[in-house]
């Protein structure tokens, strides 16, 4: 299955805009610009489309809550406000070759914690086939959303996308959470949204093949090139020696071994670079088979030297697309720019801008051959302007 495009119109600063996703979407821009938004419309879509749409099923997804009236646009230029934030996805089945589109239009809570659902439309290959809507005769759960649970034969071909969609969240890891020592308040399985689960999650990936080591597909020595000070990576439960008694922790931790330093002295997450703990999780969360297949990472570039950002860029779009997932990313890092291949299609670039209005627009940037053949890199294209997606600042 292939991701389109996706048109969100009234929520937050995303007035009326829309995008044609890749594979790896990558969102630069400004502070405030819009790009976390993006992300949580995105959430809102995966909840609406497979389950109920309250304060839960989008925390579940990492989407921020706000009173419902922040919900809705509030700018200054609209006259007449629209009753409903409305919602579309397009995707094709490399299967049945098919295209789909998904559409729903949603009203904010009022009297109760559930969002109300004004309507629902299916579409294949243009021509619709399934919906529903508040102005219908036909009663129904307007608190529900149906596209999963009715049992109209038509919907079949389409509900694979939203099967993938439903495990939709927004990953925002935090030092302490990928250390152990506090709990995730996201828990999921393989991986928390704030970095639970992370000694479990590497466990798992964790092989030996001829005596080769190996983290999920590609052999520990290439994770060890990106953390250039271990030597050596493993699960194991605590213990006296390298962690402090005094020190919450999980059952699994994960123990480094160290290049510089006597084999004795292995350590713990816990005294670990929050580096090494980031470049473990993304790869676990690239890596994983039982990990979302369609996800977000809000500020990608968190905890990472600039060079350690372009590679960690570089292998996570390959084990993305090898292993057929979909990731969304926010970045304020031009070196995370550095490490995409930009000519890849599945490889998308987008800048998020506010017009003149304050509307928060996404634009797709695709470099011309001319400008490549500049020499400049694209972290530098970004810096000085010729990108888009920079704050205007006098």
């Amino acid at each position: 299955m292939d991701l389109k495009r996706i048109s969100i119109g009234n929520f937050k600063s995303l007035y009326d805009t829309s995008f044609e996703p890749g594979k790896i979407n990558v969102f630069i821009g400004a502070n405030g610009s819009g790009k976390s938004t993006v992300l949580e419309a995105i959430g809102l879509l995966s909840a609406a489309m497979t389950d109920r749409v309250d304060a839960a099923s989008l925390q579940r997804r990492g989407v921020r809550l706000s009173v419902p009236t922040l919900y809705k646009s509030n700018f200054k230029d609209i006259k007449r406000r629209n009753p409903t934030i409305n919602l579309s996805l397009e995707w094709n089945d490399n299967d049945t070759k098919h295209d789909f589109r998904y559409d729903v239009h949603l009203t904010t809570p009022t009297d109760t914690d559930y969002w109300k659902y004004h309507s629902e439309a299916f579409f294949q290959d243009g021509i619709p086939k399934w919906g529903r809507s508040n102005a219908s005769r036909q009663q129904s759960n307007n608190y529900i959303g149906f596209f999963l649970i009715d049992d109209d034969k038509e919907l079949e071909n389409g509900r694979k996308i939203a099967r993938a969609l439903s495990n939709y969240g927004i990953f925002q890891p935090n030092t302490m959470t990928l250390r152990g020592t506090i709990p995730d308040p996201s828990q999921s399985a393989p991986l928390g949204l704030n970095g639970g689960r992370l000694a479990e999650s590497i466990k798992e990936l964790l092989s030996t093949d001829d005596d080769d080591v190996k983290f999920g597909d590609i052999l520990m020595d290439d994770v060890l090139e990106m953390i250039d000070w271990a030597s050596n990576i493993s699960v194991n439960a605590p213990k006296k020696n390298n962690i402090n008694a005094n020190i919450p922790t999980t059952r699994q931790v994960i123990e480094f071994a160290d290049r510089y330093m006597k084999d004795s002295a292995q350590f713990t997450g816990y005294d670990a670079s929050e580096g090494a703990l980031y470049v473990l999780f993304m790869l676990a969360l690239a890596m994983h088979r039982q990990g979302p297949a369609i996800f977000a990472v809000d500020s990608f570039d968190h905890a990472l030297n600039p060079h350690l950002a372009k590679k960690m860029t570089e292998v996570f779009c390959n084990e993305i697309i090898k292993n057929g997932k979909t990731a969304f990313l926010t970045t304020h890092s031009p070196l995370v720019l550095d490490g995409l291949d930009i000519t890849n299609d599945d490889i998308r670039l987008f800048a998020v801008d506010r017009n003149s209005k304050g509307h928060s627009q996404i634009t797709r940037i695709t470099v011309s051959k001319e400008l490549l053949e500049e020499g400049q890199s694209l972290s530098r294209l970004w810096i000085n302007g010729r990108l888009g997606g920079v704050p205007t600042l006098l």
